[in-house]
């Protein structure tokens, strides 16, 4: 592996995350400056009012690269198919995920996948953890404001930076996990403090908790 020289700056990336799905597709961009990372933007996709699947698909092709050619992204990571869900809704989310990795692909941005558990681990530790979990701490890690979530109502968002931000944490711990990595980032962190983080955001965002 090349050593960089002491007095050359960190490389600079953009990495884009997303979220599939044929409803409500979520995106967010992370800048990664050597091995800080923080929050370019994030946002949806909200097709609920497009009638047609196939119209839906080309929406998400359009409006994907649409987002790649603002923040030429030096990469891409993705979100899974849960294999969970039903067969009907694997198949719906599978034809969204194959389209966006079309769009990156018309535009050679590299791809890398990952599984919603392996996502969730990176991020809370925990694999089963809910999607507003993981927006409590994406909030902390990456120092984004109240009001920048309040701005993005669906949680799909916060998924998609999730997955960039797994693939960031991977790569910058190349022979680690990425839960390892952000454990070494946290040195000194207790649980007591995951526990008021997420005890804060429910606070701030409560109506955005599912009872």
């Amino acid at each position: 592996m090349a050593i960089r020289p002491a007095n050359q700056p960190p490389v600079e990336r953009i990495i884009l995350g997303i979220d599939p799905g044929t409803n409500v597709l979520g995106y967010g961009v992370l800048r990664v400056l050597g091995k800080k990372a923080e929050m370019v933007t994030l946002g949806v996709i909200d097709m609920r009012k497009v009638p047609d699947i196939y119209l839906k698909l080309g929406r998400i092709y359009e409006r994907v690269m649409g987002v790649i050619d603002a923040f030429k992204p030096d990469e891409l990571a993705i979100e899974a198919p849960f294999f969970g869900k039903n067969a009907q809704t694997m198949l719906k989310l599978g034809r969204a995920q194959g389209v966006a990795i079309a769009a990156a692909m018309a535009r050679q941005v590299p791809i890398h996948e990952y599984a919603p558990m392996q996502i969730k681990q990176a991020i809370t530790g925990r694999g089963a953890a809910s999607k507003e979990q993981v927006a409590a701490l994406l909030q902390r890690q990456l120092g984004i404001s109240d009001e920048t979530l309040r701005s993005v109502p669906f949680l799909d968002a916060t998924d998609a930076l999730a997955a960039a931000y797994c693939h960031h944490l991977g790569t910058m711990y190349p022979q680690k996990n990425a839960l390892a990595g952000l454990q070494e980032r946290k040195t000194g962190e207790t649980r007591r403090t995951k526990a008021q983080s997420w005890e804060q955001f429910a606070a701030a965002h409560a109506q955005r908790i599912h009872k």
